[in-house]
């Protein structure tokens, strides 16, 4: 049995697509559990670039079955978008995806919400993709969610539940954001539309994947996001509103935690991340520019250009204590090519004090600076390397500097965007 969770260990976009379409090799199901269509996950092979925003990345490889659980959110339309794309660029799904009867929809009301609030400025502005994630989560905790089996079972109740959750959001859209009412008919029309379709996909995919695991099959278990965007565990407020970190594998799936054998965290050789909040390593704007063109640093979901900095080993810390990291990926190695020098950030200085460890309060964070170590780069291109006894001796360096900071070994390091750009360790 090995059975991986693989989760981001940053702030997001750290490159998970690409090592989970390399970890599907050797695994039978993969699994999504958290987020919705706010994520995106890129992987390019055959000359072709995907990007998979709800659809695990699993799918590329024939012959999988890949699964949508629980956890995460679905937007119909964006589902079927995927779907859609794939088929046109060769790529059948059919026998081979599910969706938990479990997850919660996403509908117009919810997308809606998320763009009011944050053009109103009557909260902090978070910087969300305003794709409805957040009001569709807050549904759920308030149980005013509507779910898959609630759609694809008897349609009069679908519409009964409806109805009753926009008297609700009615009386909010117009008494606080002076919003004309949504009409029940816009949403009921196109959703039971979607219910013929979603039919054939939906399934209790904890039941499937305990049944698989019982039988011997490896499940790869495919977060979006990164920890720091984690609701409880990252940059409060500036975070998703999901569990991205390995905790969320299995309360959105359903699965238990003694059959996980391996928690790998994937980060990038600097930091990247999108929308508001603090970002202590941030570089100043040249060096954003030449690092964020070199790595194609925009959303693979909005494209919006990311913000860059050096690599944190405060944040790295974080992300190994609080989901068991057992192994790192590190990703696009090969950006830094071309820097004569390079940072790791070994702690925060605030006030008079050394942090060595992650503040819990945002504001703290707003508030600290780095410390810095300095490391010679390498000032060479490291793209067409296969192997790791190769690498050029201050690559090295700093790889196993980041091993000791984080006190946890790589075992996968990329060095480009192809599947072949991959160095395996032992």
């Amino acid at each position: 049995m090995s059975n991986i969770v693989l989760i981001g260990a940053q702030w997001g976009d750290e490159g998970k697509g690409k090592i989970i379409d390399i970890l599907t090799e050797k695994s039978d199901y993969i699994v999504r559990y958290q987020g919705g269509n706010n994520a995106g996950h890129t992987v390019k092979y055959a000359d072709k670039k995907f990007v998979l925003h709800l659809i695990p990345s699993g799918i590329l490889r024939s012959g999988k079955k890949c699964l949508i659980g629980n956890g995460v959110v679905l937007d119909p339309e964006a589902f079927f978008e995927e779907i859609e794309t794939l088929e046109k660029k060769g790529v059948s799904v059919k026998g081979r995806l599910f969706v938990s009867d479990q997850a919660h929809l996403i509908f117009p009301y919810h997308r809606l919400f998320d763009t009011l609030r944050e053009e109103s400025g009557a909260s902090q502005k978070i910087g969300t993709t305003q794709r409805g994630i957040g009001p569709c989560y807050e549904d759920k905790m308030a149980r005013l969610g509507i779910r898959v089996a609630d759609l694809v079972g008897e349609p009069q109740f679908f519409e009964k539940r409806l109805r009753h959750v926009l008297e609700i959001k009615n009386k909010i859209l117009s008494k606080i954001y002076h919003h004309k009412p949504l009409r029940p008919a816009a949403c009921i029309k196109p959703y039971l539309a979607y219910r013929t379709r979603l039919i054939p996909y939906a399934a209790n995919t904890s039941l499937i994947l305990n049944k698989a695991i019982g039988n011997g099959k490896k499940i790869l278990f495919e977060g979006a996001q990164g920890t720091l965007l984690d609701v409880d565990h990252g940059t409060y407020p500036y975070v998703t509103s999901s569990n991205a970190s390995a905790g969320g594998a299995l309360t959105g799936t359903g699965v238990g935690p003694t059959q996980i054998d391996e928690v790998v965290g994937v980060i990038k050789a600097y930091t990247t991340r999108v929308g508001e909040g603090p970002f202590p390593t941030e570089f100043p704007e040249d060096l954003v520019k030449k690092i964020r063109d070199k790595g194609e640093e925009y959303g693979a979901t909005t494209g919006r250009p990311r913000r860059c900095g050096w690599f944190d080993a405060v944040i790295g810390r974080h992300a190994v204590s609080v989901n068991g990291i057992s192994s790192l990926a590190v990703m696009k190695l090969d950006v830094l090519d071309e820097l004569r020098e390079i940072k790791i950030c070994t702690g925060y200085r605030y006030k008079s004090k050394i942090l060595k460890d992650f503040p819990s309060n945002v504001e703290i964070l707003k508030r600290c600076s780095p410390v810095y170590e300095s490391h010679r780069g390498w000032l060479g291109n490291i793209s067409g390397l296969k192997r790791y006894q190769d690498f050029p001796p201050a690559a090295k360096k700093y790889l196993r500097r980041i091993e000791q900071l984080m006190e946890t070994p790589i075992k996968i390091i990329s060095v480009g965007s192809n599947r072949a750009q991959t160095v395996m360790l032992s």
